[in-house]
Formats: C-alpha cells, sequence, structure tokens
C-alpha cells in the first residue's frame, strides 16, 4: 500500500535561504502479520524557490519576519497551502546557526510543516548533511573508494570523509564566497572577514573596506585560501595559514583520500566553466574562489567527481517514516519517554572492531561532532553490534559507550543507543551496571539508522514490551 506525502525542507545558511517542496512516495512492506515497515520509494520535486540572500539584521541577527515572508511567499507561489503539507525539516547552518536567534526562527516556521525535523548544524554536522547531499557517500561504497566532499558557501569550506560508505571524518575551514563583499558594479570592497584581514595585514596587501579592489592582490590572498584548501585534502603544501582558517578542526589524514567532490554556491564555479560576464556578479569573490580551485593541484593530484548537487546539496526533503518497533530486548527508564528529533551518530563498522579503549576514545571523538556553541547535543548513538556476542564483548561495548559518553552523562542528558544486531538486552543490563544509579537511559536493537538520520522513540506499548520508533531520513534531491 503507498501513500503520497507533501514535504518542505528549507536551508538557511551564511549566504542563502531556499526552499524546496516535494512529494514522497511512501509504502508499507509490512503484511498484515508484520510491524508496519515504511519506506520512501519514489521522490519527486515540485517546486524549488529562488535563493535568497539569508537577510540579516546590523546587529548581526536573522531577521525573523522576513523569513517568514518569504516561506509564505514561495508556499503561494507554488500554489501549496500550509495546511498539505504533512512533514519538513529547516536546517540552520554555518554563521546563521551560530546567531542567538535561531530558535525563533524555529518558531516562527512551527505552523508551515506538520512535522518538522530540526538541525541547528555546527560545523561538523553540516559537513556530514552536505557530503549525504552529494552523495558522496554512494559513490564511495558503489567505488569502493574513499571521497571527501568539499561544502563552499558563503563563510566556510565543510569537509566529510566517507569511505565504503562510512563517514569516518570531518573538518572544516574558515572559506567561502562571501568573506569579502564588494559592490558589482564600483568593486568598491564593502566587508571583509576577520580572520582575512589578518592575512592581508601579514602579506602587506591593499585590499580595504571603502576602496576599489586591487585585482592582484584579490588573487594572491585567494591563492593563499586555495593553497589552505589543498592541504585540507592532503596535499603537502605548509600553508602558513592552515590553522588560521580552521573553523574547529581539519581531517586526521591518517588515510588515503583518493576522490574528492564539491558542493555549496562556489561548486557552480568550480564545475561548470561558465562565462560570467562580471566575474564580482553576486557581490562577492565566489566565481573567482571557485575558478582559482579549478586550477588548485586538487584537479591534478586527485580524482575530482561530479556531485549529485551543488548549490541545494543541504535542502532537504525531509522523513521517511520507518516506523520500526524494537521487541523484546529492549532496555529503558521510562521517564526518558517519549522523545523527539534526536539525530543520529552512526559508528563506522571499523570503529566497533578497536578494543574498548579505542573505541571510547572514537565516540568522545565523533559526539563533538554534534557540538554547537562548545554545547554538546543529545544524539542517538548507533552501532552494529555482533549477532552472538561474548559477555564480555558486550562489556568492552558498556565500558566504551559510558566512557565516551562521559561528557554527555555528566550533563545528565539521557542516553540513547541504538543496535543492529538483537543485543539491547545484555548490552541494556551492562550499560545499566556501569552507569550512575538511576541514569536514565534507552537501548534498543533491530532499528536500521544512518547518520544524518533523527529518530523519535515513542511511550512503550504492549505492557511495556514494545517501543515504537520513528527513523527520519533527509532526503535530498
Amino acid at each position: 500500500m503507498s501513500d503520497k506525502i507533501l514535504s518542505v525542507g528549507i536551508d538557511l545558511g551564511t549566504a542563502t535561504t531556499q526552499l524546496v517542496l516535494s512529494e514522497l512516495t511512501i509504502e508499507n512492506i509490512a503484511s498484515v502479520f508484520t510491524i508496519p515497515r515504511v519506506y520512501i520509494t519514489d521522490k519527486k520535486v515540485l517546486y524549488k524557490s529562488e535563493i535568497i540572500f539569508t537577510p540579516i539584521s546590523e546587529n548581526l541577527l536573522i531577521e525573523v519576519d522576513k523569513i517568514k515572508e518569504f516561506v509564505t511567499r514561495e508556499y503561494q507561489r507554488a500554489g501549496i497551502a500550509k495546511k498539505d503539507i504533512q512533514m519538513g525539516a529547516v536546517i540552520i547552518t554555518g554563521e546563521t546557526a551560530r546567531k542567538e536567534n535561531a530558535s525563533q526562527v524555529l518558531q516562527a516556521l512551527s505552523g508551515y510543516a506538520g512535522d518538522f525535523v530540526v538541525a541547528t548544524a555546527g560545523p561538523d554536522l553540516e559537513s556530514i548533511i552536505a557530503g549525504k547531499g552529494a552523495c558522496s557517500h554512494q559513490y564511495s561504497q558503489e567505488h569502493h573508494t574513499s571521497v571527501v566532499n568539499i561544502d563552499i558557501g558563503g563563510g566556510t569550506s565543510n569537509l566529510a570523509v566517507f569511505r565504503e560508505g562510512d563517514l569516518i571524518d570531518t573538518g572544516c575551514f574558515d572559506i567561502g564566497g562571501r568573506l569579502i563583499r564588494l559592490d558589482p558594479l564600483t568593486h568598491k570592497i564593502l566587508y571583509i572577514a576577520p580572520k582575512l584581514q589578518t592575512i592581508i595585514a601579514d602579506k602587506k596587501l591593499s585590499l580595504a573596506i571603502g576602496q576599489v579592489v586591487n585585482r592582484a592582490d584579490l588573487d594572491d590572498l585567494i591563492h593563499e585560501m586555495v593553497s589552505v584548501l589543498e592541504q585540507s585534502v592532503g596535499i603537502v603544501n605548509d600553508s602558513p595559514y592552515y590553522q588560521l582558517l580552521q573553523t574547529n578542526h581539519g581531517l586526521k589524514l591518517n588515510y588515503e583520500i583518493k576522490c574528492v567532490s564539491f558542493s555549496g554556491g562556489v561548486a557552480d564555479a568550480i564545475l561548470e566553466e561558465q562565462p560570467f560576464t562580471n566575474e564580482f556578479q553576486y557581490g562577492d569573490i565566489g566565481i573567482l574562489l571557485g575558478r582559482a580551485l579549478r586550477k588548485s593541484k586538487i584537479f591534478e593530484q586527485k580524482k575530482v567527481i561530479k556531485s549529485a548537487e551543488t548549490i541545494r546539496a543541504t535542502v532537504v526533503g525531509a522523513g521517511s517514516h520507518t516506523t520500526d518497533v524494537s521487541g523484546s530486548t529492549i532496555t529503558y527508564i521510562s521517564d526518558v519517554l517519549p522523545i523527539k528529533n534526536i539525530p543520529v551518530l552512526k559508528l563506522a563498522a571499523s570503529d566497533e572492531v578497536a578494543t574498548r579503549e579505542i573505541l571510547a576514545g572514537i565516540i568522545q571523538d565523533k559526539i563533538r561532532w554534534f557540538t554547537l556553541e562548545n554545547e554538546v547535543q543529545q544524539v542517538a548513538l548507533a552501532i552494529n553490534g555482533e549477532k552472538n556476542p561474548s559477555f564480555s564483548r558486550v562489556e568492552d561495548y558498556a565500558i566504551a559507550i559510558v566512557h565516551g559518553m562521559k561528557e554527555s552523562i555528566d550533563k545528565r542528558i539521557p542516553l540513547i543507543i541504538v543496535v543492529r544486531e538483537d543485543m539491547a538486552k545484555v548490552l541494556g543490563q551492562c550499560l545499566y551496571a556501569q552507569l550512575p544509579r538511576n541514569y536514565p537511559f534507552v537501548c534498543i536493537d533491530s532499528v536500521e539508522v544512518q547518520n544524518g538520520d533523527y529518530i523519535d522513540i515513542g511511550n512503550p506499548v504492549i505492557e511495556g514490551a514494545v517501543l515504537p520508533v520513528v527513523v527520519k531520513t533527509l532526503v535530498f534531491n
């Protein structure tokens, strides 16, 4: 039995905001006697909005009313009423995620889709979402290779590395198309980002706000940015500005990167040799940065693959409701439930073969992907687990989880563990023994999730034996 639902995706980025309306065909593939399992079998983009510059006021706050007007106007243009839309996702990324009123934006938009998945994505989560939007994870799986996706937006370049379909690393740099803004007609500089001002002063370049741009010096500055991006993917450069331009951290680079894909607004200027009549037509350096990257060592030394999406990589079509129930082998402390829209952190298969000490370190490291403004967020930790594990192996998992998630546990953030194999009962008992007394946690199994998914867990049903689970998958165009 199939059903069609209308879904909206809104992406609020540093530079641009956009909206996509999609029709998702969802199908329940279960028989009469089994649990409902709902999958997205088809997706059709019905409407793509114009891409507008994100409205930011003089005191650097998102202008909530203008976002609301934009969404209302685009719904009208698409000929769709608010009440028709069952699902949606708002992704707030880049600089806008750091603005104090991101939560106000979400409240303002709350009436615009039935069940919004809301992600305020810090640099690492943004990298993951963009990498999945570009389908780099899929390419790495199908071609048994490693791919780094570089998502270059207005303010940052977000990197996500996938190997054989698994996400293994992320990084972020303050390199983007709108770090210098200028008048498209007079070429007078209107804005220079603080970190670029540091480089300009260090190199004694003639670039200043209020002056007409000096092209030779601007090319020199862009060359430094490109050099940092080359180094970011393992090309030996030793740039003096590599540390300066890191947003939070670079890639570990203790593995080989074979392929590179590009997404984000600047990617259009990298991958398509468009004959731009005015290279400052967008009032920024995005076109010049893209052209410089096209001539960089990345194209000489790596295999560059075409991404599925460039500028719309972080726009989402919203969630597939894979409704699962986790049955006989659950463990939970019931006052945790229900929970909604918890982002999933899925460990790579290669992580799980590590010793308990190394696994704890990996968990601790990857939890930071979900940190926003140094605040640890609640996540659902997903592992594959093992078919018939020994008790000591399950204990290894429990100890690694408790040590790896120490920061969350210290703040008494409820622990959510999702296991693919049927081992939640024994893992839950081991966790119970390791955690502080009466610590709130849920451990469920037989549920399939991926990085970039969001999970809801409902109140227990059937006398507490079953927990209804909804996995919402971000659907990319």
